[in-house]
């Protein structure tokens, strides 16, 4: 059987006197997001070997158990590729080539491992308990500092690079000198970056610029209402529905019959545009017996009162 693609290319390497320097970059929100999970597979694989044990707790077997866990991932990282091409020859099986789901099956594999027959007996009938168990030593573990983040990125880090195959998540570039890797590393979609609208504290590699670019929450974005202001997007939705002058509102005669919504800034144009049948709207509501060629004078002389109020009165210079 061929040996995996990362044994070929080592050999290539060493035939050729090809590139002896590689980059060393990787996806650094994928890293944190498995490192995420190795306290919750640890607190997991403690809870369970220690259930119905009255002479041990999850914290007293922590350290032995996570020293474990360490050996097993990266043992079974280490032996990923060459498990998937055998997979992927004898069988129609398509394993997963996420390296976060992969990882992530395996810190499941090792806790299901750890644990005792009590914990199997009972887990059907205490599985509400054990969660809770699990959630609390979890949290007592990241409170105590009991396993630093930095470290589980540092294991992360190999894990992933073991098991990401198709060079999904970390940089497979190769160099001749250490200037090439150098100009390389300044421009590589690996490296890491910060975003710069202020406020927001993400840190992402640079391929993964516009995707968060397009959902961060600090970023100033013009109204979706398109009215003149721009907004921090996470503000967005409490600016259209609040102070935004495109919103839309009912007429302020909507409870006499006036359906029409309209723009809050264009309110008072709509009054305006809109007297004669506003008029109609409230006399409709007061004589409710009468018709509307009845009311429609009536509507006429009120509206050339007002007229007359308006443009010839005392206060008003000829």
């Amino acid at each position: 059987m061929d040996p995996p693609v990362s044994d070929l290319e080592s050999i290539e390497d060493q035939k050729e006197g090809g590139p002896s320097f590689h980059c060393d970059l990787y996806d650094t929100q994928v890293v944190h997001k498995i490192a995420q999970v190795f306290l919750p597979g640890l607190a997991t694989a403690c809870v369970d070997n220690t259930t119905g044990d009255i002479f041990r707790s999850p914290g007293s077997v922590a350290a032995d158990i996570r020293k474990e866990m360490i050996e097993y991932l990266t043992r079974r990282s280490e032996t990923f590729v060459a498990e998937h091409i055998v997979l992927q020859g004898g069988s129609e099986i398509e394993a997963s080539h996420d390296p976060f789901d992969i990882i992530s099956d395996f810190i499941d594999d090792f806790a299901t491992s750890k644990r005792n027959l009590f914990s199997r007996v009972s887990g059907w009938m205490l599985s509400e308990r054990r969660e809770d168990n699990i959630d609390d030593f979890a949290q007592e573990m990241e409170i105590s500092g009991f396993w630093l983040t930095d470290h589980r990125e540092g294991i992360a880090q190999t894990l992933l690079k073991n098991v990401d195959f198709k060079s999904s998540a970390h940089c497979e570039m190769k160099f001749q000198t250490e200037g090439e890797l150098a100009e390389h590393a300044m421009n590589c979609g690996y490296r890491t970056m910060n975003c710069e609208n202020e406020g927001c504290t993400a840190v992402f590699c640079a391929n993964q610029m516009e995707n968060h670019d397009s959902v961060c929450p600090f970023k100033i974005i013009p109204c979706e209402q398109n009215c003149s202001e721009s907004i921090m997007r996470r503000d967005m939705d409490r600016h259209c529905i609040t102070v935004c002058p495109m919103k839309l509102v009912n007429c302020p005669f909507h409870s006499v019959g006036c359906l029409s919504d309209v723009h809050q800034c264009e309110v008072q144009q709509h009054h305006l545009d809109n007297v004669s049948s506003h008029l109609m709207y409230i006399l409709r509501s007061i004589y409710k017996e009468a018709s509307l060629d009845d009311l429609k004078p009536r509507a006429e002389q009120i509206q050339q009162v007002k007229y007359q109020q308006i443009h010839f009165s005392p206060f008003q210079p000829f």
